[in-house]
């Protein structure tokens, strides 16, 4: 029976949230003894140990919620508009957009800011995949596949011919901006918007999205208005996509992963497996970006590599499971 499993991933999804986020809040380089911690939350406390907790450590563990949160939307969507099980939110060629953008404005020291370059390199692919994967607003998911591949491949070329031209002085910073990175991401009022807004949105048209799995023959005998919705989820998608890679730049798994993952937990129907996405995936970035500052501290390791560490094996597990 699917109810029950899906009842008991549910559960499971949004009890590690609160855990997941106190303990990004808790751990660091700079040990705070567990006694503390109540009096922290409730506004107590030192003076250096609240700046710790809530100006470095809050909002370091919030864009990483939303950078999470946005990806993995993004990949639901994408998955259900393209009927493709491999799709993920850098299909559009998002993510060599941004790489590009960023990469140019670390080039061109201070001619614009890092993430603003990524987020108008991640548009301008995008709309280029969107203008020559669309013949006359007809949604043709091959189509739109294949022009971000096309799109992906040639920003990678452009990321190539960078790295290869940037002053050695210049390269750490760049590679790690490539691996995914949340250290310097600060989550504005912009992006909290679209963390809000797109799934809402998106869980809106849950039951439009649940009948064109059926089909869009399907979809359309059932009273689905198809173009719009496809368009509509398209554009939402690419904007989370877009709204994360300004953040932290790379962080691949998460979009591809997560709502795997879900199914797998007996999660099907948008109405649940759009909220759920958008928690288990601010939960795993988090979690693994907290990983990442603590364990090695006072060094940091890129959270998205120890991101793929953390979830191929969890996701390989499960698919195993399933197979059997």
């Amino acid at each position: 029976m699917k109810g029950a499993p899906a009842r008991r991933t549910t559960a499971l999804v949004v009890g590690l949230v609160p855990l997941i986020l106190g303990l990004a809040l808790a751990l660091g380089s700079v040990p705070i003894d567990p006694s503390r911690w109540a009096e922290l939350l409730a506004g107590g406390g030192t003076r250096l140990e609240n700046t710790i907790v809530w100006d470095l450590r809050a909002p370091r563990a919030l864009a990483a919620f939303t950078t999470g949160g946005l990806l993995a939307l993004a990949g639901v969507l994408m998955q259900a508009l393209l009927r493709n099980p491999l799709a993920d939110p850098y299909l559009l060629g998002i993510s060599g957009g941004a790489s590009v953008g960023a990469l140019t404005a670390m080039l061109w020291h201070g001619s614009l800011p890092p993430s603003l370059a990524a987020l108008a390199g991640a548009a301008t692919c995008a709309s280029a995949v969107l203008l020559l994967g669309s013949r006359q607003l007809a949604f043709d998911p091959h189509r739109l596949t294949l022009a971000g591949l096309a799109i992906a491949a040639g920003a990678g070329a452009l990321v190539s011919l960078i790295l290869a031209i940037a002053p050695p002085g210049d390269l750490p910073g760049m590679l790690f901006w490539l691996m995914g990175d949340v250290s310097n991401a600060s989550p504005g009022a912009g992006s909290i918007a679209v963390l809000i807004l797109a799934p809402l949105i998106a869980t809106a048209c849950a039951d439009s999205l649940d009948l064109l799995a059926l089909g869009e023959a399907k979809a359309l005998s059932l009273g689905v208005a198809v173009r719009p919705l496809q368009w509509g989820m398209l554009g939402c998608a690419a904007v989370a996509s877009a709204t994360a890679v300004m953040l932290a730049g790379n962080l691949g798994f998460v979009g591809l992963a997560v709502p795997h993952l879900l199914r797998l937990g007996g999660v099907y129907a948008h109405r649940a497996l759009v909220p759920l996405a958008v928690l288990a995936g601010g939960a795993l970035v988090t979690l693994a970006d907290t990983l990442a500052r603590t364990v090695v501290a006072p060094a940091e390791l890129p959270t998205g590599a120890l991101l793929a560490l953390l979830g191929v094996p969890v996701l390989l597990g499960l698919v195993m499971r399933g197979s059997r």
